[in-house]
């Protein structure tokens, strides 16, 4: 079972995808409605965190504030150039991905996210972009990690890939790259993933519930 278990998170994480995403989509495909994209960024958490979050919606040369919010949580959604350097789905345009942050992701690992999405929309390629904010995190222009930076992922409406499409609600944890914290061990209720691009490592814990309540699987 902890084997099986392992497996289906890394397809989640390799998001396999079930055709292949060559290149970027029409930059359309990418962009909801301001009204819709507010609604699903707040389904990444339980309404007592989303309801006063910010929140971020994506245009087309980046992402604003479309809700300033009066708790210290950034809601948004992430598309699929947020994934892996080598990621099968890196161009999917069906990736929808509601995530909240607390205000020390929100300083640290969002903006990396950011800038990347920045780089991408002003046509650098994926090595440009990322060598970009590798370097970024080298100089100091983006923040190191701060203790405690964390995410909500919890929307029941997420689509992270073809294959894992919802997986299962979850929290993450930003660290620096290889801080051990017992993950991936039988047993364990934490799973891991080193990203040595974004010089990283990325604690998950699922949860029982999605952000309204309802029974995860």
């Amino acid at each position: 079972m902890y084997r099986k278990t392992i497996g289906l998170i890394a397809i989640v994480l390799c998001a396999v995808a079930a055709g292949p995403y060559p290149k970027m989509a029409p930059l359309d495909r990418y962009l909801m409605s301001p009204s819709a994209e507010i609604a699903l960024a707040r389904t990444a958490a339980p309404p007592s965190v989303s309801a006063n979050a910010t929140v971020l919606v994506l245009g087309r040369t980046g992402y604003s504030t479309a809700v300033h919010g009066t708790n210290d949580f950034t809601c948004m959604v992430e598309r699929a150039w947020t994934s892996n350097y080598h990621d099968p789905g890196f161009w999917n345009p069906r990736q929808r991905a509601p995530i909240c942050y607390n205000g020390a992701g929100a300083r640290t690992y969002m903006q990396i996210m950011i800038m990347r999405t920045n780089l991408i929309l002003a046509g650098k390629s994926v090595d440009a972009a990322f060598a970009a904010t590798s370097a970024a995190l080298a100089s100091g222009k983006l923040r190191p990690y701060e203790m405690g930076a964390m995410c909500y992922m919890m929307s029941k409406q997420q689509y992270l890939n073809d294959q894992g499409k919802a997986w299962h609600p979850h929290l993450m944890f930003f660290l620096p790259l290889k801080s051990q914290w017992g993950a991936d061990l039988p047993g364990s209720p934490i799973f891991s993933s080193d990203d040595t691009q974004d010089h990283v490592t990325i604690f998950m814990v699922p949860v029982k519930h999605w952000s309204d309540g309802t029974p995860a699987m």
